[in-house]
């Protein structure tokens, strides 16, 4: 395994761990009541320790915040700090392998999809928000006035102020930066708490972010978990002016009662039980490929990952057999070699949580296609967090499997007869994140779509994302949308001016 530490300067490394820091006010701080360690999934070794943020380190965090909005943050144009986030880009780039590693390491997935997808659409999103806020526009009316002058009125767009960014483990550097970004382009500061399973490439933006020249307090990161600790008190804190969170529905939730608190407003990226439509007219090797990476990508983790698959019968047993064969050539192991192709869960307690679900299958009568256990791996992969990619069949539309997210590699697969059933199954579910249709007739797809009640939906496709379109779930799956002007809209406070002629 490669065992190279990162380098950063929060890294007060012993002699054989590193020792992870605040980021506050531009200056790494390992401040905090306690630490915690942070383990690597694929073999439970010790990574680093995480320094616990206290209420009084988030305060400290917000305030250097607060103290920001009013710096020379505040008072560049759009034009500076867009030249600004783009040098953040680069530095990213520049320390490529550097952030792969620790990504790697906090995840545990393979290598060969960070290095596609995590780093550098990371750095991609300070690109992409430095130029939607060059472009990003208001209105203008003019109206009539008894006295027959006129008068106009027209909108300026002024920063929210201080972003609390909470963060999930699944994609921890891509959703973090797809916050911090358009936030930061928008004028707001932020103080970001990473997931304490992936702490790492958050802290190691702080020092992209003093080479970049982004002012102390405008970037600012806290360690610690959710309930009682750096989570809540971030999301509870009075000088905090928006929210924003990607994660499971029930901490959204949490989030929403404290936002309450204040009247702050809140951006929420939640859960999903998203369903992949597989029509019989489908080109067979492209549905194969989507669905394949949208069951086992990232070990299942992925909320835009498909856990029913809804096939018309015709096509049924042969779907379901390429399925199991795509699963079964899947290689766990150590996430570092390019031939391994499926990484661990993120940790024991996640992989208890998916092999409980997958106890539930086989007790609610699941045929077990493929999977459904542990796979036997060598020293030291086999102290790793991995499960076997499972398919199953068979299961009630009403039992916990079908209806509850899982958050692993596991589907089941369902046969179905008529397009209006198979759009009734689909959207039976309290969330309503994604989906994805597999058909070659235009029309069909058009059709479904329309009808199909999520944030996105993929056609012939999966996982494709222009960043200037809205993301984002509906029912259960949250409130609001990110991406393009979509963002902009979250991170800014709309104003209009009147002026009597």
């Amino acid at each position: 395994m490669n065992s190279a530490v990162p380098r950063y300067q929060g890294a007060a490394a012993s002699a054989e761990t590193a020792r992870l820091s605040h980021f506050i006010d531009g200056r790494f701080v390992p401040a905090g009541r306690s630490s915690f360690e942070n383990r690597h999934p694929a073999t439970g070794e010790l990574i680093n320790f995480v320094p616990e943020a206290d209420s009084a380190a988030v305060d400290d965090a917000v305030k250097a915040a607060k103290r920001a909005l009013k710096g020379p943050w505040g008072k560049m144009s759009e034009q500076q700090r867009s030249a600004i986030l783009r040098k953040v880009a680069d530095g990213i780039m520049a320390r490529f392998d550097d952030f792969l590693a620790a990504e790697v390491l906090d995840t545990g997935k393979p290598k060969s999809l960070a290095a596609h997808i995590d780093i550098p659409r990371g750095a991609a999103n300070f690109n992409v928000f430095a130029d939607q806020v060059l472009t990003l526009s208001t209105e203008t009316f003019r109206m009539a006035t008894p006295d027959g002058a006129g008068a106009l009125n027209y909108a300026i767009r002024g920063p929210r102020g201080v972003i609390a960014v909470v963060c999930p483990w699944n994609l921890p550097l891509l959703l973090m930066t797809w916050k911090v970004a358009p936030a930061l382009a928008c004028g707001n500061t932020v103080v970001v708490k990473p997931s304490e399973e992936t702490p790492t490439t958050a802290t190691m933006l702080g020092e992209i972010m003093n080479e970049a020249g982004v002012p102390p307090g405008v970037y600012n990161v806290v360690h610690g978990f959710g309930e009682d600790s750096a989570g809540e008190y971030l999301t509870s804190h009075p000088d905090v002016d928006g929210i924003t969170f990607t994660g499971e529905t029930r901490t959204g939730e949490a989030i929403m009662r404290a936002a309450s608190r204040g009247v702050r407003p809140v951006s929420l990226e939640l859960g999903g039980k998203n369903a992949s439509l597989v029509f019989a007219d489908c080109d067979m090797d492209k549905a194969i490929e989507g669905v394949t990476r949208a069951v086992f990508a990232n070990c299942g983790q992925v909320c835009l990952g498909t856990e029913r698959v809804y096939v018309e019968r015709p096509i049924f047993a042969e779907f379901t057999q390429r399925l199991k064969q795509a699963a079964e050539k899947l290689k766990p192991g150590n996430p570092f070699e390019a031939a391994t192709t499926l990484g661990p869960l993120i940790s024991q307690v996640h992989r208890d949580k998916v092999l409980s679900y997958y106890a539930k299958a086989k007790a609610e009568g699941a045929e077990i296609i493929t999977g459904g256990g542990i796979p036997e791996l060598a020293a030291p992969y086999s102290a790793g967090s991995f499960v076997e990619p499972t398919i199953w069949t068979g299961l009630p539309e009403d039992s916990a499997v079908m209806r509850e997210e899982i958050f692993g590699p596991c589907c089941n697969i369902v046969p179905f007869d008529e397009e209006d059933a198979v759009i009734a199954l689909a959207n039976d579910s309290p969330y309503g994140l994604a989906t994805s249709i597999w058909t070659e007739n235009l029309t069909r797809a058009h059709r479904v779509a329309a009808q199909v009640e999520v944030g996105i939906t993929w056609v012939n496709s999966w996982f494709l994302r222009d960043l200037r379109t809205p993301f984002g779930g509906s029912k259960q799956s949250g409130i609001g949308r990110e991406g393009g002007v979509h963002s902009m809209e979250f991170y800014t406070e709309l104003r209009n001016v009147c002026v009597k002629l």
